[in-house]
């Protein structure tokens, strides 16, 4: 048996997985990840998903160069969730230009941009995005 079966997979065998800044703690993405993807990230030591909306295996940063070093695999005591701790090389995880694709927060029951765009993502993708 892999480890790989330890893995609790959904019904369309995806996991979901968090990437955790490996030194801040902070949450920088959320993403589906299938069982090729999990075992290249383990392989690789940089992140690999799944994409739900493009249904390919997408391995992050192929196309702006923001990739994710993999320090750790960890998984939950239900075995149905995984946390990649990373280093974001670039310091942006998200496709919108930001640190974080967490960049809204409820304040005073509005939801309030709490992080600026690093960079613009025309710069980054062109227009793919």
């Amino acid at each position: 048996m892999s480890w790989l079966d330890e893995i609790k997979w959904d019904e369309k065998g995806l996991v979901p997985v968090i990437a955790q800044d490996k030194d801040s703690g902070r949450v920088l993405m959320f993403a589906y990840a299938n069982r090729e993807a999990v075992a290249l990230t383990a392989e690789k030591n940089t992140a690999h998903y799944w994409t739900r909306s493009r249904q390919k295996l997408w391995h992050k940063g192929e196309e702006s160069g923001h990739f994710q070093k993999v320090s750790a695999i960890q998984f939950d005591c239900d075995g149905d969730v995984l946390i990649y701790q990373i280093e974001q090389v670039g310091g942006i995880a998200c496709h919108t230009g930001r640190k974080s694709c967490f960049f809204r927060t409820l304040i005073n029951n509005e939801w309030q941009i709490t992080d600026e765009v690093i960079k613009d993502p025309a710069k980054i993708y062109g227009n793919s995005h």
